[in-house]
């Protein structure tokens, strides 16, 4: 009789249990897509190195660890660090004008050299270099009144700071397993900045860097993402943070297939580096940066186009310009930009596309001036209501062919682009559908119906 009323309980219990489950992941869910909702919307961020290194216009940190230089002769670019043209409002500006929603600033590279007034370590831009400035409390404040989102870069290793374990790629100072008790002074020196940065200025990212050096155990990644979430659970991370991020980040190589995360990144330099360097002047052109940037937002991801200042806080010229074209461009096409998703397959369209959150208007990117001024779409199985070009609003002339009754086939859809109407860039095309958007995609033969 026991044994029967234990087994009434356990299966009277089962489905409560199961159902529990079910809804804290549905909850959890929830609360990732509204968390990642600003970030998924953003398409476009501005990435920021700006350190000492700059002074030479040399490689960030990677020159004195790679032993091109030595860490003294690295260290003498402190007494040239001046920002005396530094000017965050008008970085700010910049960054709002280009259409970017976010902004990354490295805090602090590999280096070790801080962009604020760190009570922890000695190497700061208030303490240690000629600038004598706390410059990223007023940028963050710039930042703030423009409504721009905010991303902290942080490295996890520290090659200059005494206790980090190495120094340069041949001089390593100890190994954890020998030393444990250096490493967690290492590990609370580190902490201590980042809830300095944290409570300060209660960033929406924390974007790591360089977590390839250790593993999780050893850095405590996962004690770091719960501290950094205390109070800030909606805060946002990268991924490199040994895989307790939110999203992937690839770097410079845009993905050839669209990444399986739901969401990711690019960041991209505007020429071939990442920190100031007078002799690279090999930068990509406005339609070049356009390309990078349509074809990652047509695979749902988002474009972190890197900046890089010069040592008196002045950013080139050039990439100003570049910043500036760009955003006139995105101003003009911004409903087939921001808060869309990944498009249709190439086999549907011959280029890029993005689609509306509701699935009912199609933007398709068209890059080169079409042939006999049409572009080809196959495979659509909604009536289209309107196509028409964005920012211009010219109704196009649509034409139906192969479509017969005998066939499920939606045919093949031409419409008309007149010359007058396209970008010097990218031309969007708006394909209003009666309904959410079906893709055919099966066999077609022999007849169906007759």
């Amino acid at each position: 009789m026991m044994r029967i009323k234990i087994l009434l309980l356990i299966l009277f219990l089962t489905p409560i249990s199961i159902s529990s489950q079910q809804i804290i992941s549905s909850n959890n869910e929830i609360d990732e897509i509204n968390k990642m909702r600003w970030f998924e919307e953003a398409k476009l961020g501005i990435f920021i190195h700006w350190g000492i290194y700059s002074v030479n216009g040399i490689s960030e940190s990677w020159s004195f660890f790679n032993g091109y230089i030595s860490h003294s002769d690295y260290m003498k670019q402190l007494d040239g660090f001046n920002a005396k043209k530094y000017d965050p409002k008008e970085w700010s500006s910049l960054i709002e004008e280009s259409g970017a929603k976010y902004t990354v600033i490295t805090t602090k590279h590999h280096d070790g050299f801080a962009l604020w007034d760190s009570k922890y370590g000695n190497l700061n831009s208030f303490e240690s270099s000629k600038s004598k400035k706390d410059l990223l409390t007023p940028f963050v404040k710039e930042i703030r009144n423009k409504g721009l989102k905010l991303g902290l870069y942080y490295s996890l290793p520290d090659w200059s700071y005494k206790d980090y374990t190495n120094h340069t790629n041949k001089i390593k100072r100890y190994r954890i397993k020998e030393n444990p008790n250096r490493w967690q002074s290492f590990l609370n020196y580190r902490d201590n900045q980042l809830n300095e940065l944290k409570n300060r200025y209660k960033p929406d990212l924390w974007w790591f860097d360089g977590d390839w050096e250790h593993n999780a155990i050893d850095w405590k990644s996962r004690e770091l993402k719960t501290e950094l979430q205390k109070d800030f659970p909606n805060v946002i991370f990268n991924s490199r943070l040994n895989q307790f991020g939110d999203y992937e980040t690839p770097e410079i190589g845009i993905p050839v297939y669209r990444p399986s995360s739901k969401y990711w990144e690019l960041c991209m330099t505007i020429n071939d580096s990442w920190g100031y360097q007078q002799n690279d002047n090999n930068y990509k052109t406005p339609m070049q940066i356009i390309d990078l940037f349509v074809d990652t937002i047509s695979k749902g991801g988002n474009l972190l186009l890197n900046i890089s200042p010069k040592s008196d806080g002045s950013i080139p010229e050039k990439q100003k310009l570049i910043l500036k074209e760009l955003g006139k461009w995105n101003k003009k096409h911004s409903s087939a930009i921001y808060s869309t998703k990944k498009g249709i397959a190439y086999d549907h369209f011959y280029g890029p596309s993005t689609l509306s959150k509701d699935n009912k208007t199609l933007f398709l990117f068209v890059r080169d001036i079409p042939k006999d001024n049409q572009i080809v779409l196959k495979g659509i199985s909604n009536k289209i209501n309107r196509a028409y070009i964005v920012g211009n609003g010219t109704v196009l002339n649509q034409q139906l062919l192969c479509k017969v009754y005998w066939n499920k086939y939606p045919g093949i859809t031409y419409i008309e682009i007149p010359k007058k109407t396209l970008d010097p860039y990218y031309t969007v095309i708006a394909i209003v559908l009666d309904s959410p958007i079906k893709l055919f995609n099966k066999n077609t033969g022999a007849i169906e119906l007759n």
